[in-house]
């Protein structure tokens, strides 16, 4: 690809400006470097690279008449462009319900959560929080404890099917953002992995292990607070 994605704001520019290969052919570094300039291009690619990979681009057996594709090309961009607008629209309505939300405060704080993600804790795991009695319960709603199995003398622990799949996908989802920020996350899970879970395995326990923390700020109305938490952790170990 010429640009990093096609939904990019540069590309679309682009593709409005060059919207068949014969447009784009009378190219040259000059134009080029004068298009990212005046796009504002922060990709980091010198316009020399940039016209090297568009030269290096495979040329299609059959063409299409130029009009043709190029009307092709521009509802193509104007439909990328609406889906766009559609998507900040709903993203900033989000926004605007978690900031009005008032129990949002009590898990801001949660590292590695963003605005969606938030939105999804307090929509999905906020009900079975007011709803059951233990945590252990809620758990077991948001699919992130096993199912311990007897029979005879055999037993084992397995999956748990029977959960609210949103739930799941909501505190998995924290938890592994959350390992990418909080060391304490981040060694549950190397842990896990060191005994022999695989990935999904080892997030769910990191998630179940959030939950526990979750509950506490939900049930207490006390905000998460890292310092809070790590120094507890401290004082634990």
């Amino acid at each position: 690809n010429l640009f990093c994605s096609l939904a990019s704001p540069i590309a679309l520019a682009f593709l409005t400006a060059y919207p068949t290969p014969q447009s784009a052919a009378r190219l040259g570094e000059v134009r080029m470097a004068a298009f990212l300039r005046r796009n504002s291009y922060r990709g980091g690619k010198p316009a020399a690279l940039l016209l090297a990979r568009l030269h290096a681009a495979a040329v299609p057996a059959a063409q299409l008449p130029t009009d043709t594709l190029a009307l092709m090309t521009g509802t193509q961009v104007t439909l990328l462009r609406g889906i766009q607008t559609a998507i900040a629209d709903l993203e900033n309505l989000i926004r605007q319900r978690v900031d009005e939300h008032p129990r949002a405060p009590l898990l801001a704080a949660l590292p590695g959560v963003g605005t969606i993600n938030l939105a999804q804790l307090l929509a999905e795991i906020g009900p079975i929080l007011d709803r059951v009695d233990t945590v252990d319960q809620a758990g077991a709603e948001c699919g992130v404890t096993p199912v311990t199995k007897a029979s005879g003398k055999t037993s084992g622990v397995y999956f748990r099917w029977a959960a609210n799949t949103r739930a799941r996908k909501a505190i998995t989802a924290f938890a592994h953002n959350a390992r990418m920020q909080s060391p304490w996350a981040a060694e549950l899970y190397s842990n896990a992995r060191a005994r022999g879970k695989r990935n999904p395995h080892a997030t769910r326990i990191v998630a179940r292990a959030w939950l526990r923390v979750i509950w506490a700020c939900w049930h207490h109305g006390t905000p998460y607070d890292p310092a809070i938490h790590h120094a507890a952790q401290r004082r634990t170990a």
